[in-house]
């Protein structure tokens, strides 16, 4: 395909796609898909060869958030029954972490729910960063505590901490259909005050909310602007007892369709396979290691993943390798003296149409048995997933 050529043409100079382009990525046909996965695949070995990094998520405050996120099982009026508990201790969380790093991760993922840490859980946060730090010298530390103020990631890299999530999630132009509690141009803010900060920025979507083809491309192209090093790609997690329980969207090929744009998009950004693999990707997960370069390990935050041993078994078997804890996950042009990803050639135009979210009676069945509450690990007495 002349449309895939030119792709990998672009991705292997990182100059950004037209929207024309994501958008045809997104509308290829099942029998194209494999094309599709070649061709992204051969950007992500440009930039990565096969190298998979492994993240491990520490929930470090679980549930009884004030935000009202539609997505999310710990919002506000949330009837998922899920684990809650207040902030773990820094020996706790310092123990959860090590559960993950013995399991191969190279980065441990703090994250808390509410709408912002207080000053007083900046402290508390800098105390596990530094407990964590004492024992994994070489660990990489990103923390997630939602919208930032002034002066908090500045405390945060004192800390230790070597990166800042805060994803966009959606389109700006339908942002204010999944939150109310907070806008778009809050979340753009907490991204920006990290990377001035001189935290590696992580930021990244959700897919599968009943968003257009022309959503997603607009939330790419603006991480893609907004330049984080890290773009996690998460698969919505239909919870009960969630406004979006029932949006169940997804197949394994739109799933892979999904992260071929954006490894278009984001050519030398580490991409990262996020929540709702398992439960959307199923059993064509290995073939998004040609995709993305990075995976969770183990557990999520309110729900379970596969086991580790799984996951490792799974990237041997596809023929990549797990990223030493040594060696440097960006290519050489994004390190922070080198000023950044580089090109930004092609520029944003403004964001055209795009096909309807499919009706329901045009997906698959939900798969609701696929869904499973954590019930171990943090906050709880029962070993980790990892």
């Amino acid at each position: 395909m002349d449309l895939l050529n030119t792709l990998v043409e672009k991705g292997l100079r990182r100059e950004l796609p037209t929207r024309d382009e994501a958008l045809a990525v997104l509308a290829t046909s099942d029998d194209e898909l494999l094309d599709v996965v070649a061709a992204a695949g051969k950007v992500r070995r440009q930039w990565f060869g096969r190298r998979v990094k492994l993240n491990y998520l520490v929930n470090l405050k679980s549930g009884l958030c004030p935000e009202d996120c539609s997505y999310c099982s710990q919002r506000l009026g949330s009837k998922a029954e899920i684990l809650k508990y207040t902030w773990l201790k820094p020996d706790e969380a310092k123990k959860a972490a090590a559960a993950g790093v013995a399991g191969g991760a190279k980065r441990v993922c703090l994250v808390a729910s509410g709408r912002g840490p207080t000053d007083r859980d900046v402290d508390r946060v800098s105390q596990t960063i530094e407990a964590i730090k004492e024992q994994h010298e070489d660990v990489e530390v990103c923390a997630c505590l939602g919208l930032l103020s002034e002066g908090q990631a500045d405390r945060l890299r004192s800390a230790g901490a070597d990166a800042y999530n805060h994803n966009l999630n959606t389109s700006e132009g339908t942002y204010g259909d999944i939150t109310t509690t907070h806008t778009y141009a809050d979340r753009v803010d907490t991204v920006q005050q990290a990377q001035a900060a001189g935290l590696s920025a992580c930021s990244g979507l959700i897919a599968g909310m009943g968003e257009t083809d022309a959503d997603l491309v607009d939330v790419v192209f603006s991480l893609r602007e907004l330049d984080p090093d890290s773009v996690p790609v998460n698969f919505l997690i239909p919870m009960e007892g969630t406004p979006l329980a029932k949006e169940w969207h997804l197949t394994p090929q739109r799933c892979l369709r999904i992260l071929a744009m954006v490894r278009f998009v984001c050519p030398d950004v580490e991409v990262r396979l996020a929540g709702g693999r398992e439960v959307h990707l199923r059993s064509m997960q290995p073939l998004a290691l040609h995709l993305v370069n990075s995976i969770f390990l183990g557990d999520y935050l309110t729900s379970e993943g596969q086991s580790g041993r799984t996951d490792l078994d799974m990237i041997a078997d596809a023929g990549f390798e797990v990223e030493g804890a040594t060696t440097k996950t960006l290519p050489q042009h994004r390190a922070p003296e080198a000023g950044g990803c580089g090109s930004h050639e092609g520029g944003c135009a403004p964001c055209g149409g795009g096909e309807a979210a499919p009706e329901p009676s045009e997906v698959l069945a939900a798969r609701t048995d696929l869904v499973a509450v954590r019930r171990r690990g943090a906050g709880t007495d029962l070993a980790p997933n990892a």
